[in-house]
Formats: C-alpha cells, sequence, structure tokens
C-alpha cells in the first residue's frame, strides 16, 4: 500500500520534470507525486498530462491561475493530500537540488526513527552543498543559524526545503493560518511543528544546485525570511501565534 506522497511545485520546469518523475518512480519504495503547478507558460503542466497517460495511477497535476508562491503550492498539495490515504507527505524541489533517491532516507527516519518531521539538511554535518557560488552558501548558511538563534530551534537547517511530514503534523497545524509564501514558508512550517512539541530529525544529505532552468530566489523572499522570523517569535512570546 502506497502511504508516501512526494509534492512538486513548478513553475518553468520543463527541462527537468519528466527527469524527476521517473526518478522518482524509479526507487525502490513506491511514492506518488503531485505536481503543483503555476501556469507556467514553458508548458510544464502539458509534459506532466503527457506522463499521466504512463503513471496514470500515482501522478497527480494540480493546475493553479498563475505563480502565486512557493508555501501557497505547498499548502495547497498538503490539502490534497490530507483529503487521501496518506501517512507522509514529501516537499521535494523540482530541479534535482534535491536527490529523488534520499527519499527513502526520509521516509526511514519517520517510520523507523519515529520523527514527525524529517528534514533533509545541508549543515547538520557541515555544509554540504554542490555548484553554489561562496556568497551564496554563506547566506544561507548564516541564515540558518541567525534563524536558529531567534528561534530556539535545534536545527542546523532550518530553511530546508526537502522534508517529509507525517499526516499527524499537517493535520494539526492550522494550514490557513501560514503566512509567509516564500522560504520563511519552510521555517514557519517548522517553528510551529517545534512549538507543538513534535519531533524534528535532521537526516544529512547533498543539495546540488540545478543545472537546467532557472532559480526562483529573489531579494523580496530573503527579506521575508529575515523579518519575518522575528515576527514570529515575538507573536509566540505573547502567544498569539496560531498554531491549530
Amino acid at each position: 500500500m502506497v502511504k508516501g506522497i512526494v509534492i512538486v511545485p513548478t513553475f518553468n520546469e520543463i527541462e527537468n520534470i519528466e527527469r524527476l518523475v521517473r526518478n522518482v518512480f524509479s526507487q525502490h519504495k513506491e511514492f506518488h507525486i503531485l505536481v503543483v503547478d503555476d501556469n507556467s507558460p514553458d508548458g510544464t503542466a502539458t509534459r506532466v498530462r503527457t506522463l499521466q497517460a504512463e503513471f496514470h495511477d500515482k501522478l497527480f497535476l494540480e493546475e493553479r491561475i498563475g505563480k502565486l508562491g512557493l508555501g501557497t503550492a505547498y499548502i495547497h498539495g498538503f490539502k490534497w493530500a490530507l483529503q487521501r490515504d496518506y501517512d507522509y507527505v514529501f516537499e521535494m524541489d523540482a530541479d534535482f537540488s534535491h536527490n529523488p533517491n534520499d527519499l527513502v532516507r526520509l521516509f526511514n527516519t519517520c517510520k523507523r526513527n519515529d520523527a514527525d518531521v524529517a528534514i533533509g539538511s545541508r549543515y547538520v554535518t557541515g555544509v554540504n552543498v554542490i555548484n553554489w557560488p561562496m556568497s551564496r552558501v554563506l547566506l544561507s548558511w548564516l541564515a540558518s543559524k541567525y534563524v536558529r538563534f531567534i528561534t530556539g530551534m535545534d536545527i542546523h537547517d532550518t530553511t530546508a526545503g526537502f522534508i517529509c511530514y507525517k499526516r499527524k503534523v499537517l493535520e494539526t497545524i492550522d494550514l490557513d493560518s501560514i503566512q509567509f509564501v516564500g522560504y520563511a514558508f519552510q521555517i514557519e512550517m517548522k517553528f510551529k511543528a517545534y512549538l507543538l512539541k513534535y519531533k524534528l530529525e535532521e537526516v544529512p544529505v547533498i543539495f546540488t544546485d540545478r543545472t537546467r532552468g532557472t532559480s526562483k530566489m529573489s531579494g523580496s523572499i530573503i527579506s521575508e525570511a529575515i523579518f519575518g522570523v522575528i515576527i514570529m517569535k515575538i507573536k509566540s512570546l505573547f502567544k498569539q501565534i496560531k498554531l491549530k
């Protein structure tokens, strides 16, 4: 029985999506995939629909009207998964920065180690990043250190986006109260799981920057993360943060 669904948000990932789908489906453990596409003008959704003819019972597609943000794409996917019989829900990028071979390791961390949230971590055993310029590595590493200091979470890679959630975590968190849409979304989800006393465990992974397609990183996403963390922490101190 398939218990895991991998949610993959896409915007202009025509160069990566078919290879990713086939790679995930080649794993020795079976996963389903839900692609949440934000009306990609490059035809990403069309390619997924073509693949559905081959993988009709395990590849799913949700199309949205436009580029609405990473966080809202995952929330859409979470709600879709919770309406169905999945016990484990994964976040994964479409650009191969997350290695599909690590999906089983994340799953086993939740299944066997009884973690509630398994985090594919770039920094738990040093710095495991390939093809990033030093400036970006330093920015990401310092951001995680900053978030760890402000929030008090014992997590080395607080902005990580390669994650496995047990179903109960997503059922408990009030998904409609999630405020952030960029990388701060990843921090907010971890912080709320942490405040709810769920067990978060990091799994060391190697992060490889995309070789095809275009990065979606922007200055507004970074500033959202920097200032959003402070706001979340202050609200938590005054019991004003909505958890469930």
